[in-house]
């Protein structure tokens, strides 16, 4: 399984979304918190943006709403 990060904040109702799915499924991943000034600034350095969420996938990443991220993540995690 490729690695997974989610770059999230503790309020984003999609971040815990995607939260929520990834356990029901069993997805391990790593979570960088994007209120934190620096981890915020390494996401708009890497991925141009720092909205939440944020989810890498391997070498692939996602923006956007958890409707809009989870069958791009599932095609690549199925």
């Amino acid at each position: 399984m490729p690695n997974v990060i989610l770059y999230a904040t503790p309020t984003c109702p999609d971040c815990h979304a995607l939260r929520l799915w990834f356990a029901r499924y069993g997805v391990s991943f790593e979570e960088r918190d994007l209120t934190d000034p620096a981890v915020a600034d390494e996401a708009k350095e890497r991925y141009g943006v720092r909205v939440a969420p944020i989810t890498v996938v391997g070498e692939q990443f996602f923006y956007g709403t958890f409707e809009q991220q989870r069958p791009k993540i599932e095609a690549l995690l199925t």
